[in-house]
């Protein structure tokens, strides 16, 4: 028998995505084989952001080798690095007159460098083709290598976020090959490079609250400064069921919270994702 769809809360309840920007965006986006982490990870945000002509593009291809058991993108051998990609990217960020751009990756632990050096490349040729642009890249772990990772330092993106998704207790069981401790090593190096330091967490996947503030405590230490959090959806049967949906009055209570610790922006509340309002974040 099918497993039925779990009820959403009616403060999780957003709009179809509809408007001019929204379908230029999408047309344009699906004409030039460019993948958005809105659609591939089914953010409840489209019809805000895109409507606002703003979307995360996600680089790299649409395939993970990863299988985290929150997440929508898919886990499958990834195909050939497209050496074209920045090139349509740049263009089409210059088509839809985006200020500030979101960009993203697949795990790409089939790749030597892990992708960082495309990276780099793609971040250099978005600025490049979009003088004034101003950037958040959201990177995977690279496995704390500091070599990788300071290839998108010295391309200079003004914010790097890097997720640390869920509580200590919870990291084996919610995500795949990654570590608590080396997400924590790639928040450090990232501070250290003078680059806005930013990372995310998803609740209602049965976390407390004392182990949510003990996660704010940890990224605080790396020299974190700019903190997500959201409501964790189930994409599917296949992925982690959602323990609880947290009210809104919680969200208020974990942004008051993490502010007074030391965090200088937050967004928390159901429905943030960690691009939410990523144009703020430049001036953490």
């Amino acid at each position: 028998m099918p497993v039925r769809a779990q009820r959403l809360p009616v403060w999780m309840k957003t709009p179809l995505p509809s408007g001019k920007n929204y379908i230029e965006l999408k047309n344009l986006a699906a004409s030039q084989k460019l993948n958005t982490i809105c659609v591939s990870g089914n953010c409840p945000n489209k019809a805000e952001c895109w409507g606002a002509s703003t979307a995360s593009f996600m680089i790299l291809g649409d395939k993970c080798t990863r299988n985290c058991r929150f997440c929508e993108v898919k886990n499958m051998i990834p195909d050939p690095v497209d050496q074209a990609e920045p090139l349509r990217l740049a263009e089409t960020i210059r088509a839809l007159k985006i200020k500030h751009c979101v960009l993203t990756s697949v795990t790409r632990d089939d790749l030597e460098d892990g992708g960082a050096a495309f990276w780099a490349l793609t971040i250099r040729t978005v600025k490049e083709m979009n003088p004034g642009i101003t950037m958040e890249t959201l990177i995977p772990d690279f496995y704390a290598k500091a070599d990788l990772i300071r290839q998108i330092v010295e391309a200079r993106p003004e914010v790097i976020s890097h997720n640390l998704e869920t509580v200590r207790r919870l990291t084996p069981r919610v995500r795949d090959t990654a570590r608590y401790d080396r997400s924590l090593r790639v928040m450090e190096i990232i501070a250290a490079s003078g680059i806005v330091p930013k990372s995310g967490i998803m609740v209602g996947l049965g976390e407390t609250d004392q182990e949510v503030f003990e996660t704010m405590d940890d990224l605080l230490r790396t020299g974190c400064r700019v903190l997500t959090i959201g409501q964790y959806l189930q994409p599917s049967a296949h992925h982690l069921k959602v323990e609880e949906f947290i009210k809104p009055e919680i969200f208020i209570k974990y942004r008051e919270a993490a502010l007074k610790k030391g965090f200088r922006m937050v967004e928390s509340s159901p429905l943030v994702r960690s691009s939410y309002h990523a144009e703020r974040h430049i001036n953490a």
